[in-house]
Formats: structure tokens, sequence, C-alpha cells
């Protein structure tokens, strides 16, 4: 049942499509090892699955059984609400039509673990916004999710073959490492995965330049009905010139420098796609307060201030004459708590309606998040549901989920009073009573001890000058130790 609509040729090698086709054919039929298809609503992940659902589609209903394809869509639930809404629609369309065809294609959307998500370990954890130096973000959110389906597959078949968009043409760099696991190959078109054993990589659109990816996803109707001109508009949005011309010289510029992520990214200095979506399309401009604190939490300099002088086990680091300042103190978390929920209030009200039931922050974020902050931080103030109930204006639903203690705010806010602007000697007191009233049996005391040692460890000094002086004479202590030995060791290091 052959449904491509192909228009006018416009000068594209429709013989390369045909080619593609067949070799994914071939190679269907090679092995039993499951496909697994990844999907990120992007023009080469969207070619890719397009190209292999024609093939599949080419097939008798005999053929089709041969192995299923799994095709995986993580989301890491910081997704561009655009994006996000976008890959959700395209899944379900995948389904019915996979369904209505009869194809081998399961689809499957993944998420990373509700206690390894962004939120959860920015706000919960304190973890700072990411940056390269500290970029936990992208192996919890993206990575493990899909490292997991794959590891599963293995388990259960012994191996599995990941059908990705990966082109030459992204990047030197990406040109490169493919060039490096293709010489490794054992099986024609299919390198080793660097990361995964018993996995083999089949990159389709290896070769295919960013004018082929378009050409071939504007003269072929997506098969499960998506737009792809929809597709390209939203490239065209995210440009800063405003549009996707096709490239007839290394001056033109080109769709495929357009890039979708996550709305909180602060890997890079600027979310230029975000910023000119919003500039090139009114009708985005209720993204704005998304750009807005993207930016917040991007400022450096702003960032350090709201961060603890001390590392998250309490440790000092020295460098360049000053603390590196490690997680981010209550206050701060309390703060990027109160302005998720209060945009997420704002885009209901000022975004369009298929937005209506947006969430940024989801309800168990919330409760992992209340968790993290009463039984590791030792928070027993239980400030969460009173953040909710301030900016959402009703209770908090899950109170329930846990016992408090019989400790609350009045007794924080007493500790409080007693310890005045002793910032660290208030938190050593609520930690140690956390800790003995969490404690009060016999056989959890040998735990109590330890929990009791680390928090004292974690309050040596009256404040951040303090621990700084520390800090310095340690690290002058220790180069002066390295430059004896030097010496010593006649020029080595020892």
């Amino acid at each position: 049942m052959k449904r491509m609509i192909l228009l006018k040729n416009n000068g594209f090698s429709n013989q390369m499509v045909r080619n593609t086709i067949e070799t994914i054919k071939s190679l269907y039929f090679e092995d039993g090892i499951p496909w697994v298809v990844g999907y990120s609503g992007g023009k080469d992940s969207t070619a890719t699955l397009q190209l292999v659902w024609f093939a599949l589609r080419e097939l008798s209903s005999e053929e089709k059984k041969h192995k299923p394809v799994h095709v995986i869509s993580t989301d890491t639930l910081v997704e561009s609400p655009v994006i996000s809404h976008w890959v959700i629609r395209s899944l379900k369309k995948m389904e019915k039509h996979a369904k209505k065809e009869s194809l081998p294609i399961q689809v499957h959307s993944l998420k990373p673990a509700i206690n390894n998500t962004f939120w959860v370990n920015l706000i919960g954890r304190g973890y700072p916004a990411p940056s390269n130096l500290f970029r936990w973000c992208t192996s919890r959110l993206k990575i493990e999710p899909s490292n997991n389906f794959v590891k599963e597959m293995v388990a259960r078949h012994g191996e599995a073959i990941l059908v990705l968009g990966t082109r030459k043409a992204e990047s030197k760099q990406r040109a490169k490492i493919m060039e490096k696991y293709a010489q490794k190959r054992v099986r024609d078109l299919l390198s080793p995965s660097g990361s995964l054993p018993n996995s083999l990589v089949f990159s389709p659109i290896e070769s295919w330049s960013n004018d082929d990816v378009w050409m071939l996803l504007m003269q072929y109707m997506n098969p499960w009905e998506q737009s792809n001109k929809e597709l390209l508009s939203m490239y065209r949005g995210a440009s800063t010139e405003g549009e996707c011309p096709l490239v007839v010289d290394t001056t033109t510029p080109s769709c495929g420098s357009s890039r979708f992520g996550c709305w909180v990214c602060t890997l890079v200095s600027e979310d230029k796609s975000m910023a000119a979506m919003i500039q090139n399309d009114e009708e985005k401009e209720w993204m704005y307060p998304l750009l807005k604190l993207r930016n917040e939490l991007a400022d450096s300099e702003k960032d350090r201030e709201r961060r603890d002088f001390r590392r998250m086990d309490g440790s000092l680091l020295y460098f360049k004459n000053r603390l590196v300042h490690g997680p981010y103190t209550k206050k701060s978390r309390e703060y990027w708590l109160k302005r998720v929920l209060q945009i997420e209030e704002q885009l209901k009200e000022y975004g369009p309606e298929e937005f209506n039931n947006l969430k940024l922050i989801l309800d168990d974020e919330l409760r992992e998040i209340r968790k993290i902050w009463l039984f590791d931080k030792h928070e027993f103030d239980d400030s969460l549901p009173r953040i909710y109930e301030e900016v959402r204006g009703k209770e908090f639903p899950y109170y329930d989920d846990v016992s408090t203690g019989p400790f609350g705010k009045e007794e924080w806010d007493i500790l409080k009073d007693l310890c005045k602007d002793e910032d660290i000697l208030f938190e050593l007191q609520t930690s140690l009573v956390d800790i003995a009233q969490r404690n009060r049996l016999l056989s959890s005391r040998q735990k109590a001890l330890k929990s009791i040692e680390e928090k004292i460890k974690r309050s040596f000094f009256t404040n951040e000058e303090d621990a700084e002086e520390m800090a310095r004479k340690r690290f002058e202590k220790k180069n002066k130790i390295e430059g004896k030995l030097f010496d010593l060791g006649g020029g080595t290091s020892k």
C-alpha cells in the first residue's frame, strides 16, 4: 500500500530516496535484532522515521511480522512547550496510523525517573543551573531514559540496532565521530555504539545534506499525517533570520542551524531559538516568561549569590582566590519554586487554549521535592505546601504524603529567633533537632551519630568570610608542602 505523494522534482535526487528505502528494507531482513528508532520531532529524526515507515509500508503482511520496530522519544519534562506539544501529538498519530496500516511499529514516550528530573535536582537538592563545568542535566534527563530502554531490549533479545538521524553534515565533530565508529564496523552500515554494549547504530541519512532532508520532508507526505510544513514553520520561527531558504552557496543561512531543546537550558549563553520564536511570531509571545526565567537561571553572578559557599557535602573548594559556591540555599530553592509555579499560572491564563493544562512542574515532582527538603535537608518548617497554597490559592493536595513529625514552622521560628543572625548556627541547630527527633529508636542511633557528625563538620565556620580564610590558609599550606617536596625530589614533585 504505497502512499508517497511526490510533488515537483525541483532537482532533488529521487533515486537517492529510492536507494535508501531499499537499503532499509534489505537491512531489516538481515537478522531478527529489534530496531530502536530515535525520534525527537526534529527534521533529521522525522526524515529517518519517514524513510523507515515507507520501507515497512512496502512489505507484505507476512514480512511485516519479521521483527518489531520501536520508536522512542524522550521527554525531559522541560522541553519547549510548543515542541513538547508537537511531539505528543505526533506520537499519538504514529500509534494510530501504525495500527491502521498493520506496521510492526511500537511507540514509546520515555521520561526521566521522578527523583532525577530537572526541578527535583535544582529546586529539591539545590543543584546549580547546569553549566559546561557542571553539566549534570544531559545524562539524567536524556541519556539515561533512552539507554535504559535500549539495555532492556538487549537484555531481552541479546542485541539491539539503533536507527538514528545522525548526519556527517551536522558538524565536523559529528563527521569525525561517525567516521571513527564506521572504521570499527563488522557488518555493512552498522557501527558499534560508543556507550551501549551489544548495540549497533544504523544511520540511513548519514551522508545527506540539510537540503536533502528538507526536500524529502517537503516532497513526501508525512505518513502519520503530522504536517511537515508546520515543522518547517517551527524551524523558520526559531531562526534569527526568520526564514529557511534553500542553500545555494556557503553564505546562505540554513534552517539546520535552528535548535530546539529544553527551555531552561543554561549551557548556552543565549537561547536564540526561543528568542527568535517569540520575536518572529506574536502568537508565541506568551512564552516570554519562560525566556525571562531561563535568563535569570543563566545569570552567573547572581547565581553565585544564591548558592551556599560550601559544596553539597559541606567541604570547601578554593579557586582563583575565592570559594567556589555549591548548591542553592534554602531561600533560593524556595524562590525558584515560587517563580516556576507563578509562571505556570501566568501561562495558563494568557497562553493559547491548547496549553490550558500546561504543567511546568509535575505534582509528583513537588511531592519528591518536599520529601528531600524534609528528610535530606532537615527543613521541618515544611515550606513547600505554604508556597503552593500562596501561588495557586488552594490547599496542597498531598499534605498527608509524609509524616512531618512533632516540629513545624512554630518551632522553626523559635530557633530562628534564638540564633538571631547566626545562619550557620541556625542551620546546625535545626538539623540536629530534626536528626534527633527522627532517630529516637535505639536501632537508628548509629545512623544518627554519623549524620550529626556530618552536620557539625559543615558548621566549623562562623560565616563565609571565616570559611574562605580557612580555605585560603589550607591552600597556601598545601602549596608550601608541595613546593618543598618538589625541591627534595630534585625538581620532581612526589
